[in-house]
């Protein structure tokens, strides 16, 4: 009887337990231990033993501020397969799933069969231990290190922007603070027995500030060193070997002068080249040539681009583009000049002027043709879309086309000239104000408070009232047109020299108007407008070596890949440029340092001749 209750009593699940302890019990220590060792280290090595090749990493935000190109962390050696993780997790999960629902499926059975129970209590076991000891670890750090391990391909497909960005300059500039005008404390002795290339690391690491070279170096050296760290800089925006074609020793080619650029050569005058940035304009750092013989406006403006780039970077937009000539007709009446205005405005007798504009021209497009009257003469301001030229053969060339046309409609018209002033063309007019010639450019940036006063050493508020009162009502008491900025002109010009533009239409090009506004948090809003910014990436002075060696250190040498794309790209530069020189300017006045800095950099120090 007591037999029969023993083998009809239900077992229980902590009867069962008992008994798989017991069992458990039976198996050595040794052989136990070495079996959870030996699966462990098994698993150890299969996840952390047995990863990919070396990640290249960008150097950490925190790393010490250099002008220098963005350096690369290698981290060689194998790496975990982090992605394991993950697999394991669907794969646990999965499992302890379909190992509950099996149990719950046949619960009974199992409970009866201690060999069942035993198998289900070991695997929840072990996936018990899997959950605590590395589930969370994919969700914490898996994520982060596949980006790491994932950084090279996809610095590739955003190369575009992440190689692009360079911190702001690390050398203070030399026209703000009076300790930059000391002495180094560098050795000359130490550092003539070093090589160029190792006097440039030192420079792009920070050891040497780039201004500081000509204190310590030979002059030709200083050059020569410079060149390499900014080639060096230049490589990483996609720019190296810029430099290849711009001397730093008299040379030119006479041949690529003859026929082209002067004539009754006697010999070429040598302007030096400074290199400001980098300057991060429209997502992109930018290094911008500078040809000038003024001194300080290199350094002044290369503070400008530090304190745009140590904020929100320059954004620039191009409103129009549109290079235009302006031909004088007359005609025999003042009736007769009103019909031929008239005709001109007809939409269907524009097309036709269109038609014959563009058969001289493979790039050129006519956007517009505005008529204006004064008596019999009648004034045709032609618009044309120049691609990547500065465009003035190019419309010249198609104007006279349009007038050979109205000839065939209008017997009785005179051409007086080709150019009537309108256009206007290097000389200041409102109507290049008003209605723009070559590119229109607006350019903006957001500088920070702390920016303005440990960078530009002024205040928000004292930079703005400077500029109302200089720029904007002292320039409108001038009766100015388009000179309502502190020195538009220099930026300008000095670009406009180093990239080969023609410098005489600095006129129009330095049209701006400049403002500056406090932001609700304090911060500084600065904008600059140029109606008539002219400039080409293809002919005239650009094709000289310097000027091109200049154009590709920008990254706009030659034709785009787009029609006008590299001339726009140069627009966006002159204009950025000019908003940087406006800024630091703008600030040595509200600062009153102005007097100083040129005292410092425009005067050679006097030396007693012997008698």
């Amino acid at each position: 009887m007591a037999t029969r209750l023993t083998e009809t009593t239900d077992v229980t699940i902590g009867m069962r337990l008992d008994e798989l302890i017991s069992s458990i019990d039976t198996i050595p220590s040794t052989q136990l231990y070495m079996a959870v060792v030996v699966v462990s280290v098994i698993f150890s090595f299969l996840l952390l033993n047995s990863g990919g090749t070396s990640i290249e990493q960008e150097a950490p935000p925190s790393s010490p501020p250099s002008s220098t190109p963005l350096k690369k962390i290698t981290r060689q050696g194998p790496e975990p397969k982090w992605h394991i993780l993950k697999i394991l997790n669907y794969a646990a999960v999965s499992s302890f799933l379909v190992s509950v629902g099996c149990f719950a499926s046949d619960a009974s059975r199992h409970m009866n069969d201690s060999s069942s129970l035993f198998k289900f209590l070991f695997g929840w076991s072990f996936f018990l231990c899997y959950f605590f000891g590395f589930f969370g670890i994919s969700f914490v750090d898996a994520d982060e290190i596949m980006e790491g391990q994932n950084f090279e391909s996809s610095e590739r497909s955003t190369s575009s922007k992440s190689k692009a960005v360079h911190p702001p300059a690390e050398s203070t500039p030399v026209c703000t603070v009076p300790s930059s005008f000391e002495k180094p404390s560098l050795s000359k002795t130490d550092l003539q027995s070093k090589s160029n290339e190792e006097l440039s690391n030192m420079v792009l690491t920070g050891q040497i500030k780039d201004h500081q070279l000509e204190k310590l170096l030979d002059h030709h050296r200083a050059v020569d060193v410079r060149r390499l760290a900014f080639d060096s800089k230049l490589s990483s925006v996609g720019c190296g070997g810029a430099l290849t074609d711009l001397p730093s020793g008299p040379s030119l080619d006479y041949s690529r002068v003859f026929g082209a650029n002067c004539e009754i050569v006697v010999g070429y005058v040598p302007l030096p080249v400074g290199m400001v940035g980098p300057l991060t304009l429209n997502g992109r750092s930018v290094y911008i040539p500078m040809a000038t013989t003024e001194g300080c406006l290199v350094a002044s403006t290369n503070r400008g681009c530090k304190a745009i780039t140590q904020g929100s970077g320059a954004t620039s937009v191009i409103l129009r583009d549109g290079i235009t000539r302006a031909p004088c007709v007359r005609m025999n009446s003042a009736k007769e000049a009103a019909e031929l205005k008239l005709w001109c405005e007809m939409p269907a007798n524009f097309a036709t002027l269109k038609h014959a504009f563009e058969s001289t021209t493979g790039f050129g497009k006519l956007l517009s043709v505005e008529p204006t009257v004064a008596g019999k003469n009648v004034y045709l301001r032609l618009q044309c879309f120049a691609g990547d030229a500065m465009g003035m053969n190019m419309v010249s060339k198609g104007s006279l086309a349009v007038i050979d046309f109205l000839k065939s409609v209008f017997p009785t018209l005179v051409l007086v000239a080709l150019s009537g002033n309108m256009c206007t063309d290097k000389k200041a007019a409102a109507t290049n104000w008003i209605h723009g010639r070559g590119k229109s450019v607006v350019v903006e940036a957001i500088i920070p408070q702390h920016v303005v006063r440990t960078t530009l050493k002024t205040t928000v508020q004292a930079i703005v009232q400077t500029n109302i009162h200089k720029n904007l009502i002292g320039s409108a008491m001038a009766g100015a047109i388009g000179g309502f900025n502190a020195h538009a002109a220099n930026n300008v010009t000095a670009v406009f020299l180093a990239t080969g533009q023609d410098p005489a239409q600095n006129v129009e090009s330095s049209n701006c108007i400049t403002l500056l506004e406090e932001t609700e948090d304090g911060d500084l809003w600065i904008c600059c407008t140029m109606p008539s910014i002219e400039v080409g990436t293809v002919g005239g002075g650009t094709s000289l070596p310097a000027q091109s060696a200049c154009l590709k250190a920008i990254g706009c040498k030659g034709g785009g890949v787009n029609p006008g794309d590299n001339a726009k790209q140069l627009a966006h530069v002159v204009a950025a440029a000019t908003m940087a020189g406006e800024l630091s300017l703008l600030a040595a006045l509200a600062a009153n340092t102005l007097v100083q800095a040129h005292m410092t950099h425009n005067r050679k120090p006097t030396t007693a001749k012997s008698t």
